[in-house]
């Protein structure tokens, strides 16, 4: 069964220097996805193009790697990465059956997310994802398109503030935190990170939050972040279309950053290594054990975490979590990629 149809090359070509951005978990994730010399894979998330690298550096001059990312300067950066195995789409991961099919690709042997964002996203003051440099509030992973966090802000309720801030940021004083923010915009619109961090600190006050070393606002930004990128809805729309797209023994790598990330990747695989997917409308079929369907998905090991010297080289990376599956030769329920997966 052929997996591409896409052009061969024979000629591989020298790569650019990496960048200086460390990407987490490389070793780890390059062993989970079981890397064949000839087969095709998706890095679905570019970034600065530290996984991609390593990919295309595993792979042999019938590999074929195809990225995609939302984020504008990533495509800057792929831009620069010039090799004929090499493909790269500017996408959202609810683009990937698409992104793929234009390029050609039917199935592939391994899919790689690295999900949440980048230190060179959160150290661009431009960007507006930290707290820690005054800028612009915009929050966006594709400034293309969609809402910033400042025009989210600007139109956004006192429940929807709290809801959000409470869910996404899991923050105790989120109904606080959403008063003020309601309070200061009737002042004048919040439009730089500094103006919003100043108004989370003191809504939260001195009040104790079990842990000195975190900024008030860290809860607050993670949590406007994921709303204004729809982070979690696209991480349960990508999971799905993803193993669509692998072949047989092919390989599922995720790599999370936080717990609510990190939940749905591993309930999602949880369901999807489980017979008919983990429906649960049809757990109680009288079915005997032996005769159930093979599962779509095979769970490989457990979650990896980064060691000592990882975190001591990249603090960023302690969160980190690495999760990876494989397709098995089943075929998909009929209800999918819209089955039933536990939240």
């Amino acid at each position: 069964m052929s997996r591409v149809a896409i052009r061969r090359h024979s000629a591989r070509t020298t790569l650019p220097d990496a960048p200086a951005h460390l990407p987490v978990l490389l070793r780890q994730a390059i062993a989970g996805l079981a890397i064949r010399p000839d087969g095709v894979y998706i890095d679905a998330t570019f970034g600065r193009g530290g996984h991609s690298r390593a990919i295309l550096a595993s792979i042999g001059a019938k590999g074929r790697l195809l990225a995609l990312d939302r984020d504008p300067s990533a495509q800057r950066e792929a831009s620069t990465l010039h090799d004929p195995r090499f493909a790269f789409a500017h996408a959202w991961f609810g683009d990937l059956a698409q992104i793929a099919a234009r390029h050609g690709i039917e199935q592939v042997d391994g899919i790689l997310f690295d999900l949440g964002v980048s230190s060179p996203q959160l150290d661009d003051p431009q960007r507006g994802f930290s707290f820690r440099f005054d800028g612009p509030l915009d929050m966006r992973m594709d400034t293309s398109r969609g809402e910033s966090a400042a025009d989210f802000i600007a139109r956004a309720s006192v429940r929807e503030l709290t809801e959000v801030i409470r869910d996404y940021g899991e923050e105790r004083f989120a109904q606080s935190i959403a008063r003020a923010i309601a309070a200061a915009r009737a002042r004048g619109p919040l439009v730089t990170t500094a103006q919003l961090a100043a108004v989370v600190a003191q809504a939260v006050g001195a009040r104790t939050r079990g842990d000195w070393r975190q900024d008030p606002a860290a809860r607050t930004f993670q949590a406007l972040r994921i709303a204004v990128n729809q982070e979690l809805a696209q991480v349960s729309m990508a999971l799905p279309l993803a193993t669509q797209l692998l072949a047989p023994r092919g390989r599922l790598a995720v790599i999370s950053f936080h717990s609510l990330e990190d939940r749905i990747v591993k309930r999602f695989i949880a369901a999807a290594s489980q017979p008919f997917a983990g429906d649960p409308r049809l757990h109680r079929l009288p079915v005997r054990e032996a005769a159930l369907p093979v599962a779509p998905l095979k769970a490989i090991g457990r979650a990896i975490k980064p060691d000592e010297e990882e975190t001591e080289a990249n603090p960023r990376a302690r969160s980190a979590v690495l999760r990876v599956a494989e397709r098995t030769s089943a075929a998909l329920p009929a209800n999918w990629p819209r089955g039933v997966w536990p939240s």
